[in-house]
């Protein structure tokens, strides 16, 4: 094998994986929407239940989607990775 030919199925096969990093950061995106969704509608359920704990019941909630959409970011990041 030539290192030519080597170069030109690399350069190939490089180029049909393009794509790829979009649909797994879209198939990442998924579960931290899905639990945003959950986080803030068991917040307010808890706020309808129990309104004087609004504050602090709101101070978990940001906290619980801060941590949730850092999945989403490691989720992007992984997709430029790989």
């Amino acid at each position: 094998m030539s290192l030519a030919y080597l170069a030109q199925e690399a350069a190939t096969t490089e180029s049909t994986f393009k794509g790829f990093g979009a649909i797994g950061y879209g198939l990442a995106a998924i579960g931290p929407g899905i639990g945003v969704g959950i986080v803030v509608g068991k917040a307010i359920e808890g706020i309808a239940r129990q309104p004087e704990l609004s504050g602090q019941i709101r101070t978990n909630m940001f906290l619980g989607i801060a941590f949730t959409e850092a999945l989403a970011l490691i989720g992007l990041v992984a997709g430029f990775i790989f």
